[in-house]
């Protein structure tokens, strides 16, 4: 226990939390204690996950709600769970029954990433919002700079343009449609008088984006 928490950078008030969060199911079948499982820390710890990851990419990007929804999906998936276990040595700690064990278990991509949930939810309920989010923040923030997509697309193509002066980019708005409350609006992006890109949303900075993703969709960007 002392180990992992030096690895995670954090102590445990109640160290039965982190006990729990360690305990896979079939150790806990095998032990005749269903309940002591990890499978509901791993529930909230999935929330607790999601919140902290969207307050993030929210806070530090412009990004419209489409590719936030997207951002987030590729930080909170099994994959990436599973490649934040590994910097933790998470594989190490976990309780497998003698089963699991035996059948590669803790090797296995969804035990990791479960137990990694539950790790945050044990953090959370032992050190409340704030040490889960230094604890999520270390594994997030690197995340983020291997994705393309965290900087908006708008930014991305007038990079791209900025390289040849003489070229002038422009977004226009040709159409909207739907009732005040809820409209829909359609935007082309033109490099000169040539149309690039085009894009819809619920606001014309969405679609903006949209016209922007299209064009460098295009581009091989």
């Amino acid at each position: 226990m002392q180990e992992f928490e030096k690895i995670i950078g954090y102590t445990f008030r109640d160290k039965a939390l982190l006990e729990r969060a360690l305990w896979h199911s079939s150790y806990a079948n095998e032990n005749h204690s269903p309940k002591n499982s990890n499978e509901r820390l791993e529930f909230l710890g999935d929330s607790v996950l999601g919140f902290i990851t969207a307050e993030y990419y929210y806070k530090n990007s412009s990004l419209p709600e489409g590719e936030l929804t997207r951002l987030r999906a590729s930080t909170v998936c099994e994959k990436a769970l599973f490649e934040f276990s590994k910097e933790i040595e998470l594989y190490r700690f976990i309780k497998l029954g003698k089963g699991e064990e035996n059948t590669g278990g803790r090797d296995r991509a969804s035990i990791n990433s479960d137990a990694f949930e539950a790790v945050i939810a044990a953090i959370y309920l032992d050190g409340g919002i704030e040490e889960a989010k230094n604890f999520v923040l270390r594994f997030v923030e690197g995340h983020a700079k291997t994705q393309n997509t965290y900087k908006d697309c708008k930014t991305k193509l007038q990079e791209v343009i900025q390289k040849n002066p003489e070229e002038t980019l422009e977004y226009v708005l040709v159409g909207e449609s739907g009732p005040d409350h809820n409209k829909t609006f359609e935007v082309e992006v033109h490099l000169n008088s040539n149309v690039i890109g085009r894009g819809s949303g619920s606001s014309k900075k969405n679609a903006e984006q949209e016209a922007a993703r299209e064009a460098l969709a295009l581009m091989g960007l």
